[in-house]
């Protein structure tokens, strides 16, 4: 069956008006998983304290961020198996990349039995819950690549390193916390601080680059709180202090308070963002049916009283002189009289003028998403390019991120372009594997 214009027209809106309500449904999954991400934060906190200081702290603290973990994950593995029955609007990636967060959810119950038994360290722990979060976080993301709309594509943007951001914080907590406990310095771990630190400012750069300007102005708000200030100088007795330094474990109370109270301003920014999330998807799924149900109207008006096709024939193709000329050959008059070709040629500019602003919508459409997905894109690329040097040069993934941003600062280049380069000339950018020696 061939189909006619106006049916083209239509399916085509409807083809969008589609995209939009998957896009909210992968808005919704994103916010339990968000919701998720935010409840294993603190459980990883505190079990990092509990572990740190021998059971003798944080043992109600850690049990009740277990007993608000396990609602969420039931809710998320729920929604995981709706996206599994469908047959549209869920890619091969995100269904594998859920298969993969599915098997991480399974093995906390025997990381927690483990935790009760005191047999890991914290660093194992806290590194065991990054990679549960790290698979979160990569859902995320590609919940966010695919979004088809500029704004909503924005505002995706903006959580995905809201989101980035918080963890890199959230890891600090725990990191912080564990040393403040164990009442001993370690210079790896000072590292480690340091360059979560780093990762923090620039997720929430970007944050601040897409996300609205209320949140903006809420973000550079809390900068200047006491808390945070407090936060500041505990990193510096953290980063400052040598090797060996005996540290004062009463400070991982205080610690632990005001990384908490900057993860929760953040968690704040993630509710609200989530809910303009929502919003815009409302509004645009909203004006997508509008739209379905204008040109639905017109196309309706058309096939009804069908112009001369000659007159049809004149507006796409004559000039506006040409067109003001003479009447059309066979146009018929109206009740009243008069012909009626000047009507027939106004609908026919009327569908004219619907595919053209159609067209023009979409390709600002096109323009705006750009900066979304050169984010999304830059992100990727920096990821792809830190594997291979891990790969190459067996580098650990902090390393090889190092490597990367030393290299854009000693040759003032962007952090995207050192990553691209590495992946194209990896020797002229790092030089030889360490195993290839010159003859």
């Amino acid at each position: 069956m061939t189909l006619s214009a106006s049916h083209l027209v239509l399916r085509a809106k409807q083809i969008e008006l589609d995209a939009v309500r998957h896009l909210a449904e992968r808005v919704d999954l994103a916010g339990v998983v968000g919701q998720l991400i935010d409840a294993l934060q603190r459980e990883r906190g505190a079990a990092s304290v509990y572990l740190a200081s021998a059971g003798q702290r944080f043992e109600v603290e850690r049990q009740a961020a277990v007993d608000a973990v396990r609602p969420l994950e039931g809710s998320l593995l729920a929604l995981f198996s709706e996206q599994g029955l469908r047959t549209h609007g869920t890619s091969a990636r995100t269904l594998a990349l859920m298969a993969w967060v599915h098997l991480d959810l399974q093995a906390l119950a025997a990381l927690r039995l483990q935790i009760e038994q005191r047999q890991p360290t914290a660093h194992e722990v806290v590194a065991a819950y990054s990679r549960v979060i790290a698979g979160l976080v990569e859902l995320i993301y590609q919940l966010a690549e695919a979004a088809p709309h500029p704004g909503i594509s924005r505002l995706l943007v903006a959580l995905v390193h809201l989101i980035q951001g918080k963890e890199a914080a959230g890891q600090e907590r725990a990191v912080g916390a564990a040393l403040f406990a164990s009442g001993a310095c370690s210079e790896d771990q000072q590292l480690r601080i340091v360059k979560l630190i780093e990762a923090q400012e620039h997720s929430l750069k970007v944050f601040e680059e897409f996300a609205p300007i209320n949140l903006q102005s809420q973000w550079q708000q809390h900068q200047l709180t006491p808390p945070v200030a407090m936060l500041e100088r505990l990193r510096r007795t953290l980063c400052t202090a040598r090797h060996g330094t005996v540290l004062d474990p009463r400070l991982s109370d205080s610690w632990f308070e005001v990384a908490s109270v900057r993860i929760a301003a953040l968690w704040q920014c993630e509710v609200e963002l989530v809910e303009a999330l929502r919003q815009a998807c409302a509004a645009q799924l909203d004006a997508n049916q509008q739209d379905l149900r204008d040109a639905e109207g017109l196309l309706r008006q058309l096939r009804d009283n069908p112009p001369p096709h000659t007159d049809a024939v004149s507006r796409f193709f004559n000039t506006h002189e040409q067109l003001d000329a003479a009447p059309v050959l066979g146009a018929q008059p109206d009740g009243k009289g008069h012909r009626s070709d000047a009507h027939d040629a106004a609908k026919v500019s009327s569908l004219e003028d619907m595919l053209q602003a159609q067209t023009a919508r979409l390709a600002s459409m096109e323009s705006e998403l750009e900066a979304a997905r050169r984010a999304l894109h830059e992100r990727k690329l920096i990821e792809r390019a830190k594997g291979a040097l891990m790969a190459r040069m067996g580098l650990t993934e902090e390393a090889a991120f190092r490597a990367l941003q030393k290299t854009s600062m000693d040759h003032n280049r962007k952090l995207v372009d050192v990553a691209e380069a590495a992946l194209a000339l990896p020797d002229l950018v790092f030089g030889p594997r360490p195993d290839v020696h010159q003859n």
